[in-house]
């Protein structure tokens, strides 16, 4: 077995804490713009996603399988969900009938992927404490 195949363990939790703290991020940025009415591209904020992708190594794996090395944030999508008309006739951005476009962005399902996040971070950090618990004790056992 290679050196590097020894942290395999705990590399493949990185990337997944890597790839959920990215998402975090953009569940935040979702929270921050839930009433933003003008953005950069011109109308109301769209909320945004993350998707992730696996990372296979080149080689099959020990059991005969693809050799999993994690996990990569690929890209941010916006939601192409329809944008909700809100009335509000003396908002500047209210048009003719006195309607606002609002950003999509519903707090309680934002809430809800912040939790599953920061649950999927808090289980990949949890792993990387074990298999490095693991190698501590292998270590104390070889010294035996």
């Amino acid at each position: 077995m290679p050196f590097n195949d020894l942290f395999a363990g705990a590399a493949i939790s990185g990337t997944g804490m890597s790839a959920e703290r990215l998402r975090m991020e953009v569940i935040a940025n979702n929270i921050a713009n839930a009433n933003t009415t003008r953005s950069a591209n011109g109308g109301p904020y769209r909320r945004q996603d993350v998707v992730f992708e696996e990372v296979l190594g080149a080689a099959a794996g020990p059991f005969g399988g693809p050799d999993l090395r994690g996990v990569v944030a690929v890209e941010r999508v916006e939601d192409p969900t329809e944008l909700p008309r809100v009335y509000q006739p003396g908002h500047p951005d209210a048009d003719a009938e006195g309607f606002v476009r609002m950003p999509n962005v519903q707090l309680p399902i934002e809430m809800v992927n912040l939790l599953t996040a920061t649950r999927a971070y808090e289980a990949n950090l949890r792993a990387a404490q074990t298999f490095r618990q693991m190698n501590e004790q292998a270590l104390v056992l070889l010294r035996s």
